[in-house]
């Protein structure tokens, strides 16, 4: 029997739906396996279709494609190591499968089904696809593989079944999306399904946005004893060789490259440049447009924009009105300056004059407000608007989780637009992902280094500029406050009561309830936006829009 196996792990980036572009990439990286001389190379869970392909796998042409081309790599990798790639499965009786498929010779040599479908947070796979019995071990060059897809490492059965009937390494494919320290989870609970098989363990998952979700990657493999012996990086594509030797107590890996990864601040903010990178390069934009205010929101936008296309691809537009500060002004210029990004001006008060003017029959008679106020706000979506329709440059949109949460934002006015990197962190976090990037600059940020948000824009009071002197904490409470309530009520799903007994006051807790509630229908019509907690607003968090209930706690 071999005393040696040497695996190769890409950690790959697919595209949903372009299946051939997928092939061509995994079939790049089995030659890549090969030039090693590994046995066998693997890829993450669904990679085929990428992944989360939700309900456009459930179209029989889209599934029976993926496999059409399944069989091509078979045949066209038949010369060489083993292929283990992801991908939907049909059988004879039509039900659907999330399956992981290891080629060789020319072949399906084996095909291994899901068994432990995610039902929770961003994943409804119990409507996708059919529960498979577990999955027994299969061989490869002699070396027997058991491969647990995904959630089903999260469970003791499949592993402990898998150890049962023989296998020597634990091989698990991910589709594992990113939120704030879940790196962490996806280890310890790793570590158990080691300490408990006795088996070493490779934990491979993808890399890449899709829509709202960024998968982080960070791979790595587990010895027995729980010890690392191989740490892949975060968010990168990337291919790494890991040799196994088998011992007197069975395989293990020898340890190779331990890439340290970055702390919470620095992962938040790869996955917002990460997500509107490959949310405009998979969606075929390639510059980008926003309305630059000179407040704290737009700048961080703007910052991410250009670290995640490059600074000449930022259109920056300004659109002052008469309640528009000359440090607002300053402020907007000073940031497009730092970063390198183009700076347009277009004030909104001649459309406002007429617009207010065609309105002013119906409105005679009628205290000015709220209506008045987002009168410029929608000119201003609607500038930003033609700009992109005419220049092909793609909105992006501002709102921090904070205001997404109370609605403290105008529908069809500054929530225009087809992408937030800002819509799951809260402002308390927007000021001080501020001052992160102030300080810090990585080889993957296309931006330049140095202060780019001046600090005047992070430690001004913010204001929506609508009415004279108006600020943010006129009709909200001080940030701090909101974002502690909110986390609790949302994040934490607190009733009011246990809001209260952290010691905030009931009747501003119960405002902040009442505004999250009557806000749903926003967010409901809002851009998608970059997912960083287990609570993000869209699939993570589902709400009606009408609903009467209120916490009588």
């Amino acid at each position: 029997m071999a005393g040696t196996f040497r695996l190769t792990l890409a950690q790959l980036n697919p595209t949903v739906g372009d299946i051939a572009g997928n092939a061509a990439k995994a079939r790049a990286a089995w030659a890549e396996g090969k030039a090693a001389g590994a046995a066998m190379v693997a890829l993450p869970e669904m990679y085929i279709t990428g992944y989360q392909t939700q309900d456009l796998v459930m179209k029989p042409g889209f599934a029976a494609e993926a496999e059409e081309w399944i069989a091509r790599l078979a045949e066209d990798c038949a010369d060489g190591p083993a292929l283990g790639l992801g991908g939907p499965w049909r059988d004879k009786q039509g039900a659907l499968y999330n399956a992981w498929f290891v080629l060789q010779g020319g072949n399906v040599h084996a095909r291994v089904l899901k068994h432990h479908l995610p039902n929770d947070t961003v994943f409804d796979e119990e409507r996708l696809f059919e529960s498979a019995p577990v999955s027994g071990p299969y061989a490869v060059n002699g070396v027997r593989i058991g491969t647990p897809i995904c959630e089903d490492a999260w469970f003791d059965d499949v592993t402990e079944t898998l150890a049962e009937t023989g296998a020597e390494i634990l091989l698990v494919p991910n589709g594992s999306p990113y939120y704030r320290n879940k790196y962490d989870r996806r280890v310890n609970l790793m570590v158990s399904r080691v300490i408990e098989t006795r088996l070493p363990l490779v934990y491979l998952n993808m890399v890449g946005g899709q829509d709202d979700q960024v998968f982080d990657g960070a791979s790595f493999v587990l010895n027995p004893g729980a010890d690392l012996a191989l740490q892949m990086p975060a968010f990168d594509e990337c291919i790494r060789h890991v040799d196994f030797e088998r011992g007197e107590h069975g395989w293990r890996a020898v340890r190779t490259e331990l890439v340290p990864l970055p702390d919470e601040w620095e992962q938040d903010y790869r996955a917002m440049v990460e997500s509107l990178r490959d949310y405009c390069g998979k969606s075929g934009f390639g510059k980008v447009l926003l309305g630059l205010s000179g407040g704290v929101d737009s700048a961080l936008v703007t910052v991410i924009a250009a670290d995640a296309l490059g600074p000449d691809n930022v259109r920056c537009v300004m659109l002052p009105s008469e309640f528009t500060s000359v440090h607002s002004l300053e402020d907007a210029k000073a940031v497009a300056q730092a970063l390198g990004c183009r700076l347009d001006t277009v004030s909104i008060e001649g459309a406002r004059d007429a617009v207010e003017g065609a309105l002013a029959h119906l409105f005679k008679g009628t205290k000015p407000g709220v209506a008045e106020e987002n009168i410029q706000s929608r000119l201003r979506g609607l500038m930003l608007m033609a700009i992109s329709n005419k220049f092909g440059e793609m909105l992006l949109t501002t709102g921090n989780k904070s205001e997404v949460a109370v609605g403290y934002a105008t529908i069809y006015g500054d929530m225009a637009g087809g992408y937030n990197p800002l819509k799951d962190l809260y402002k308390t976090r927007v000021f001080e992902t501020c001052r992160w990037r102030n300080a810090n600059h990585r080889p993957w940020m296309k931006g330049p280094a140095g202060e780019v948000i001046p600090d005047r824009v992070i430690d001004k009071a913010p204001s929506a500029e609508l009415r004279a002197n108006q600020k943010d904490e006129d009709s909200l409470p001080p940030y701090r406050v909101l974002d502690a309530i909110l986390e609790r009520l949302i994040e934490g799903d607190q009733s009011v009561a246990e809001v209260v007994a952290a010691g905030f006051d009931r009747a501003v807790v119960k405002k902040v309830e009442h505004l999250v509630y009557i806000s749903e229908y926003k967010r409901f019509q809002s851009a998608p936006g970059t997912r960083l907690t287990k609570k993000a607003f869209w699939l993570d968090r589902r709400y009606p829009i009408v609903n009467r209930w209120r916490d009588k706690s």
